[in-house]
């Protein structure tokens, strides 16, 4: 157990953040899940840049991999263009 009044503090605000990360994080990887399912060029094109800004977002904060999100981008660009 905590011994310090900030100890349990950050415990706390860590398990608000560790939330809010898994939030996203989810709500990302189903964004990728619906575009790869996605038929229509047209529709794959509009969807496109929202979930490569949710992307990069997550990389900005260190909830994925600057790579892994790099390696999304580009399988999600060379499915579009295969479309």
């Amino acid at each position: 157990m905590a011994n310090h009044k900030s100890a349990l503090k950050r415990i706390r605000a860590n398990r608000v953040k560790q939330l809010r990360n898994k939030y996203q994080h989810k709500t990302t990887r189903n964004a990728v899940r619906d575009l790869r399912a996605v038929t229509e060029k047209k529709d794959a094109e509009e969807l496109f840049p929202k979930v490569v800004s949710m992307l990069d977002r997550l990389a900005k904060k260190n909830v994925i991999h600057k790579n892994k999100a790099s390696n999304l981008k580009s399988k999600l660009a060379k499915h579009i263009a295969a479309i």
